[in-house]
């Protein structure tokens, strides 16, 4: 890739036709595994509740798992959503992963519910939390630092290991806050495509300096289905596609002929459209659109959800694009 910019992972712990969540657990080990060896900078877990298709619902937990199965890489949330959680609560978590793990632990923070309304009910999320967001951000980073923001509290494990705090978004807010608070920030351009552009330059431009960073850091994440023909690449994204478009609009288990008339719906096409960042093909292919897709960010840092059906396939997809990337194996 012409621009080297680093690459990450996003792992959506996807339970796949079936299998159980547990295998889904175990194949997240093994892509995380690999992403080391293949010399990626980190892999992101994000929070999602009530998802029968979606594993990553603890991602504390899940970081925790992987990081006893893994030994350099780093490892982070992608992202909390803070919203849903007290900020002590947070803190404490990952305070204590980063005092298991040191120097390996991200915390990404986003004010979506990551979940439907029912869900929300059901982990008596108050509706006006994610107004909070900005106050609360701040209280974990105090929780995190030498100095709490709340006189008298302390998390433990948590002060003084200054986690790193990554702000997330698909939304102009999300960048503006990124940019106040002098903090890195994330856009979920792999399902949210219409605002990256507009979010990213004002990020860039409204950014000021802080303790933990000094310019600014953008990443930008993208769907990326990498094989070893064009032919395999494109029959794998679309029956990924076909599994999101059922997964979303509640279809159930679907024959190829009624995914495909899901896809031409109106319904279907808005959820096709939130793929609209998709690297597909074989690595030569991926690596330039990698390289246009960062320059059309203009990020910093991509971070990338290997989109293909099985296990075995994402692996794949792991290895050609860290090759072609000229990515440097640890192992």
């Amino acid at each position: 890739m012409e621009r080297h910019v680093p690459l990450s992972i996003l792992d959506l712990a996807i339970v796949g036709p079936g299998q159980t969540p547990s295998d889904a657990l175990t194949n997240s080990v093994l892509l995380a595994q690999r992403a080391e060896a293949c010399g990626y900078r980190r892999v992101w877990y994000a929070e999602h509740h009530n998802m029968a298709m979606i594993a990553s619902s603890a991602p504390a937990v899940l970081i925790a798992h992987i990081a006893n199965h893994t030994s350099t890489i780093r490892l982070g949330a992608g992202g909390v959503m803070l919203p849903n959680h007290s900020p002590l609560t947070v803190a404490e978590q990952y305070g204590t992963l980063a005092t298991l793990f040191p120097d390996r632990i991200d915390l990404g923070l986003g004010r979506a519910p990551g979940s439907d309304q029912i869900a929300m009910r059901a982990m008596r999320r108050d509706a006006q939390a994610s107004d909070h967001f900005p106050r609360d951000v701040l209280e974990v980073q105090g929780y995190l630092s030498d100095v709490s923001r709340v006189p008298g509290v302390t998390a433990t494990p948590g002060a003084g290991t200054n986690v790193p705090l990554y702000i997330l978004g698909s939304s102009l807010f999300g960048a503006r806050l990124a940019a106040q608070l002098g903090l890195p920030f994330a856009f979920a351009s792999h399902f949210a495509p219409a605002s990256l552009q507009e979010a990213m330059a004002i990020y860039r431009s409204e950014f000021r300096p802080s303790e933990q960073l000094a310019a600014p850091h953008a990443m930008a994440a993208l769907n990326v289905v990498a094989a070893d023909t064009e032919d395999e690449a494109a029959e794998q994204f679309l029956t990924a596609l076909r599994a999101r478009v059922g997964r979303f609009l509640g279809a159930g288990d679907l024959s190829a002929d009624e995914a495909d008339r899901l896809i031409a719906s109106p319904q279907g096409r808005q959820i096709a459209q939130m793929m609209h960042y998709s690297a597909i093909g074989t690595p030569a292919v991926v690596a330039e659109y990698l390289d246009a897709f960062a320059e059309h960010a203009s990020a910093d840092e991509l971070i990338v959800a290997h989109a293909a059906p099985t296990v075995e396939q994402r692996l794949r997809s792991v290895e050609l694009l860290a090759e072609v990337a000229g990515l440097v194996a640890t192992a």
